[in-house]
């Protein structure tokens, strides 16, 4: 039996989602999009995904073993895949599949 405290989290927070989630189409409902909310829109996901990248790699150990190369590796993996392929979906899968053979099986260290 679900727990009524968490059945009431779980409808607030889909609510909420969802009203941010449409805001944007009743702002803007009949009437043109700002310039500024289109440059967002055009220059936040690059934004995110460098962010998202130094997020990452920033634990990386470059100073001992295995010397950040699976991190390299990967990360070499995902730019030549999205390049030769365009589908930043496939791109990440099988950068972070390659990442976790590389850590469990080629560089294992215990």
């Amino acid at each position: 039996m679900v727990n009524t405290h968490t059945f009431l989290l779980i409808a607030v927070i889909a609510i909420v989602t969802y009203l941010l989630r449409s805001l944007p189409f009743l702002v803007f409902s009949g009437r043109k999009t700002p310039a500024f909310v289109t440059y967002l829109g055009k220059v936040l996901p690059y934004a995110i995904m460098g962010m998202l990248v130094v997020y990452c790699l920033k634990d990386t150990t470059v100073l001992s073993w295995p010397y950040g190369i699976p991190e390299l590796l990967a990360c070499i993996v995902v730019v030549l895949l999205h390049l030769w392929r365009k589908n930043t979906l496939l791109s990440i899968a099988v950068g972070t599949a390659c990442y976790m053979v590389l850590i469990q099986v080629v560089f294992k260290t215990a």
